[in-house]
């Protein structure tokens, strides 16, 4: 880091500290392969050291499984006496934490080498070497997403979840009530304070929205003129809004599905892209006509099987399918069609944008955004033109071709040429080294449903 980034880090530090006196301790950030937030808590005393010497956390923390132990196969833990890496942070992701007791700050990391060199195994970095091509063309990417979740009891039911009692009627919800008015009255405190939360810790969050089944909510994040901090913004919102959650009694989950026979959680994603003169290039009256738009989209479409992995990394992402659920199963594209994979919403010429609608909320943003973007990018460079657009319905038109389970997806992420031109090769081998270990744990686990099939019958 060099003498002025860290001299202008030193001021934002100050300028903090000065704006917020009581603030007592500070939470240092940092998101792993599976976009779960680790870290350490420092007193407010030991923040300027942060800035400027950073903080030591080891190379397996991108080595972790869902339940935050190292899978050694990664190379990443005893093969190199799991090492530290140094973490620094990250400009312009200070904030308070609004639910914290006692007053607490928060500070996003991001892990370097000891010589100073990103770390190749950090998500973030992942990303930031997709983007570097984009700057190489002059083309400026501009992000959003759109995160669900489910508000949840803090009580399970013989460990599966169920909705949480209206603080209002005293309920729980049973319908699906999509864009209901009343469901977000239902809890209107919580989420009010999800909303005002965000604003405090400047996340771009305008919206909530009711979605498709009992108390399943989205919230809708503005347009940034840079991915990666879109991405930022994504992991704090998902932090903000489970401890909101419990400051109201209640739990969340943004499993990708979480109860049979209901709608998953979704991220989806929207992307434009800006020329060198701040020109949206996708603009168009009509956009079946516009050649980069249709380029961009032939690229994903044709990088959609290999990204499947990043999009969704777990056992549980592939049950979020069907055709019930707005869940597209085959490469398709449409304008203005929710059926597909990459919708063209329609509206202002001069929006005209991508929507890509496959991944789950399970999914890392960084790892999302940059699988996603890889294909842009792939498709813009070779001019590759998509099939035709569906109109209609395109789970009747569309034979679902996409891998559907987990072990397929990562088998052909781990083939893929045109992604290991985009993601480091030896990031792929981590990613699916960890993946498989946790399927084996998985694969090698006795459900409750064998018990009840076979254990008096057979």
């Amino acid at each position: 880091m060099s003498v002025p980034l860290r001299a202008v880090q030193l001021n934002e530090a100050n300028a903090f500290l000065k704006k917020h006196p009581e603030v007592l301790y500070v939470d240092l950030l940092i998101a792993d392969m599976n976009g779960v937030v680790r870290g350490k808590r420092i007193e407010r005393t030991s923040l300027h050291k942060v800035y400027e010497k950073g903080i030591n956390l080891p190379a397996s923390l991108f080595a972790l499984d869902i339940n935050g132990s190292t899978v050694e196969s990664t190379g990443l833990g005893l093969d190199i006496g799991d090492a530290d890496r140094i973490c620094y942070p990250i400009p312009g992701t200070l904030s308070i934490e609004p639910w914290q007791k006692r007053p607490t700050a928060q500070l996003l990391m991001t892990m370097h080498e000891l010589e100073g060199e990103p770390f190749f195994a950090d998500p973030r970095e992942v990303l930031a070497n997709v983007v570097r091509k984009f700057d190489e063309l002059g083309l400026t990417i501009c992000a959003a997403f759109e995160l669900e979740f489910y508000l949840i009891d803090q009580d399970n039911v013989n460990g599966r979840p169920q909705s949480p009692r209206s603080p209002v009627s005293g309920k729980r919800p049973v319908s699906t009530q999509v864009y209901l008015i009343d469901d977000l009255d239902e809890y209107v405190d919580c989420l009010q304070d999800i909303l005002e939360g965000a604003k405090e810790q400047g996340i771009p969050a305008d919206a909530i929205v009711k979605e498709s089944a009992p108390a399943q909510f989205e919230v809708n994040l503005h347009h940034v003129s840079d991915p990666i901090k879109a991405c930022e913004y994504a992991i704090l919102l998902k932090r903000l809004v489970k401890n909101i959650a419990y400051d109201h009694e209640m739990d969340t989950t943004f499993m990708a599905k979480p109860y049979p026979g209901q709608a998953g959680n979704g991220l989806h994603v929207h992307i434009s892209i800006l020329d060198k003169e701040g020109n949206n290039i996708f603009a168009s009256e009509d956009p079946e006509q516009n050649a980069a738009l249709r380029h961009a989209i032939g690229g994903v479409l044709e990088t959609l099987p290999a990204q499947m992995a990043f999009l969704c990394p777990n056992v549980n992402s592939y049950r979020r399918f069907g055709a019930q659920f707005y869940v597209p199963n085959s490469p398709s594209w449409g304008i203005d069609n929710r059926t597909v994979a990459v919708r063209v919403p329609t509206g202002s010429p001069d929006a005209v944008r991508i929507e890509h609608r496959v991944a789950g909320a399970d999914a890392n943003p960084y790892l999302l955004m940059a699988s996603v973007l890889a294909g842009v990018h792939h498709g813009l460079t070779n001019q590759i033109e998509p099939p035709a657009p569906t109109e209609g319905n395109s789970y009747e038109q569309n034979e679902q071709s996409l891998p559907n389970n987990l072990r397929d997806a990562l088998r052909v992420l781990d083939d893929s040429e045109v992604m290991a031109r985009y993601i480091d090769p030896m990031y792929i081998d981590v990613f699916v080294a960890c993946k498989e270990s946790e399927l084996a744990e998985f694969e090698n686990s006795i459900s409750d449903l064998e018990y009840n099939w076979y254990l008096h019958t057979v």
